[in-house]
């Protein structure tokens, strides 16, 4: 019995009475008393007393395993075929009799002829018509080491048949059917793992809520977590930006010819899904639920709808390794952390690296290996041969957390996320009346009374970093000079600077924007920036956020507070939790402003501006947008309307080395 553990003092003393107690008993010790007993020998009863047992003290806990934050070499093994081959391409059957268009991709000997099975199977599951290979194809470094991959259209998308559902519960259910028809086939040993990027990095985590007993491992990159929160209705305001060329993109991949149909006898089945394309857009979906949120139907508001295609409202389900890659650039950036966050939380084995990238780059890792931080295919061959084939590949002892800094410009690995070190600071914008470009930050809360007024127009936001964003990079590509600055966009509106830091400032997490204001107009966005300024005045935008004024009611049990302060607020976005804004009523915007992790460098400066618009990142429902119009949204800094922002700092002792070892 191990008594005393190396830490321990006061285990000791207790240890040792026990001991002697236990000596004194076995060698007959006594002591006179009044209690009875029963008598060894007779059963009468004597009068003495007993040795009295002390309680045997619990075992310490054991010291926690250590966490490791280190990235070891990047994991490689050589290849196993010399090369790979695809099958014709095949139709899939579903419950409806609705078929789906799939590619499997087998690896071959030096002659080109698919290698005999089984394998274990990496799927993927797109929207974007696998046939052409051009997003989401099979992966051939994966395949020549051991591995069958099959990527399969989903239905009405691709050239598989039926109507497009965007991750409804129809898609749920197939997607079920194509774990079950992977588990039956003679290439497939019955371990699967999902693959993929944005609308595949999705579609595996929704596979691995339907607990498939064949599902081991997912490697989710840049993934939606919330639909409505994360993407189409930030704030409660529409994407006008990535929603359009996302339904464009769907769609017109969807109506480009296969040769499913030919590889299957059937010489007509390119028409016949063509039509149902093109029905079910004009239809179902996007042009009846889009069309009808930005007129203001019923989905405009955070309803069942959206929740179903949301994996976050499912993550619970989720048990399969999870390795989770964002971007602070993302379009998916809010949903991101909250994935791993909730896997975590539930238990299940999970790994969160997410780089400076928007969302094209976050899709292929570009810029890796970097400060010790391998490329993703080595990360994600380690992942599937440590859970798909049981090699002991250091996958399960990655850094739980790595997050590229902006600022600092490299990787830096943390326990957990939020970094378990961050402390919440407030940060109090104080305005200068006729001056809405001059207002300043610092720590203390306003005592005099100021106010800042600015122009609600719907169209500010165009020459920013936000706009390249919220087009997944494409604006970014025609309006360079914007994605680099903010100073444009901060024109019209009103902006609080910091003094320069006397030493580096480390942000890590969400951020929570509460601006007191009021209106001329019936309602407002309101728009939150968090922006570095250089010593030579160049403002660049680390984040924001943006919020729908009469939408500001939130939900406090499921918000995140750190220390007291609100640095993550949850909004219902329902008709019931919207409440009316009036004319010069003020009224306090929660604004959740996305997470993010930088250092403000010595020398540089904090920058919060408050606008009434962010496009194409949001652009109110009609509705509401003409109640908005033209309004003057004014901005308070009083003792009792303090305008503030949450963020969570980390020390900067605690940032540590980069990534690498």
């Amino acid at each position: 019995m191990q008594c005393v553990h190396p830490k321990a003092q006061g285990p000791v003393l207790s240890c040792l009475l026990f001991l002697m107690a236990l000596a004194l008993t076995g060698c007959g010790g006594d002591s006179g008393g009044n209690t009875a007993t029963a008598s060894a020998n007779t059963g009468a009863p004597v009068n003495e007393t007993p040795t009295e047992q002390p309680s045997p003290q619990p075992e310490p806990e054991p010291e926690p395993e250590p966490i490791n934050l280190s990235w070891d070499a990047p994991y490689e093994r050589p290849e196993e075929y010399p090369g790979t081959v695809s099958l014709p391409q095949q139709l899939i059957t579903m419950r409806d009799g609705i078929r789906l268009s799939a590619t499997v991709t087998l690896p071959a000997d030096e002659n080109g002829e698919p290698v005999d099975g089984p394998f274990p199977v990496i799927a993927t599951f797109t929207g974007y018509n696998q046939s052409l290979g051009a997003i989401g194809a099979a992966d051939p470094y994966l395949v020549q080491r051991g591995y069958a991959y099959i990527i399969a259209d989903l239905r009405g998308t691709g050239a598989s048949e039926g109507t497009w559902q965007a991750f409804s519960e129809v898609d749920h259910e197939d997607i079920g059917e194509l774990l079950d028809y992977i588990d039956t086939q003679p290439w497939s040993n019955g371990t699967i793992g999902m693959n993929g990027a944005s609308y595949m990095g999705i579609t595996g985590l929704l596979a691995g809520a339907r607990q498939h007993p064949g599902l081991d491992a997912i490697f989710a990159i840049v993934p939606m977590g919330d639909a409505y929160r994360d993407i189409v209705f930030s704030g409660g305001q529409i994407n006008a930006g990535f929603i359009p060329l996302w339904v464009t993109l769907v769609t017109g991949l969807g109506i480009i010819p296969t040769p499913v149909g030919l590889d299957n006898d059937e010489p007509g089945y390119y028409l016949n899904t063509l039509l149902d394309h093109l029905a079910g857009t004009l239809t179902e979906f996007p042009v009846p639920v889009v069309g009808g949120a930005l007129i203001g139907d019923d989905n405009k508001y955070d309803n069942d709808f959206w929740r179903q295609r949301s994996p976050l409202e499912q993550i619970d389900q989720i048990t399969a390794p999870t390795f989770v890659v964002g971007g602070l650039r993302d379009i998916f950036q809010r949903g991101e952390p909250l994935i791993y966050e909730g896997l975590k939380n539930n238990g299940t084995t999970s790994k969160l690296l997410i780089g400076p990238w928007e969302h094209l780059d976050g899709s292929s890792g570009a810029g890796l290996p970097a400060d010790g931080v391998p490329a993703l295919a080595n990360i994600r061959l380690a992942w599937f041969d440590q859970y798909l084939k049981g090699m002991d590949t250091g996958a399960g002892d990655y850094p739980p957390v790595t997050q590229y800094y902006t600022g600092a410009e490299r990787y830096i690995t943390a326990a957990d996320w939020p970094h378990p070190q961050a402390h919440a600071e407030v940060f109090y914008l104080h305005g200068k009346p006729g001056l809405p470009l001059f207002g300043e930050i610092n720590r203390e809360a306003p005592t005099g009374n100021s106010r800042t007024s600015l122009l609600q127009t719907p169209v500010n936001g165009l020459c920013s970093a936000s706009a390249s964003q919220w087009t997944a990079g494409v604006l970014g590509l025609i309006t360079s000079p914007c994605k680099e600055q903010n100073n444009v966009t901060e024109l019209l509106e009103a902006v609080y600077t910091s003094e320069p830091m006397e030493e580096d400032m480390a942000i890590n997490g969400p951020i929570g924007g509460q601006i007191w204001a009021s209106t001329t107009a019936l309602d407002s966005n309101v728009v939150v920036r968090v922006s570095v300024v250089d010593p030579n005045g160049l403002s660049r935008e680390l984040t924001n956020g943006i919020q729908m004024a009469s939408m500001s009611d939130f939900n406090a049990t499921r918000s995140r507070f750190m220390d007291g302060k609100l640095i993550q607020p949850w909004h219902p976005f329902t008709a019931a939790s919207q409440q009316p804004v009036g004319p010069l009523r003020p009224f306090r915007a929660d604004v959740e402003v996305f997470p993010t992790s930088a250092v403000i460098p010595a020398g540089h400066r904090l920058r919060i501006s408050v606008g009434a618009s962010d496009l194409p990142h949001g652009l109110s429902p009609l509705p509401d947008l003409l109640q908005g119009l033209l309004g003057l949204l004014t901005v308070y800094s009083t003792p009792a309307m303090p305008s503030r922002v949450n963020i969570p700092l980390v020390p900067t002792s605690a940032l540590g080395e980069p990534a690498t070892t």
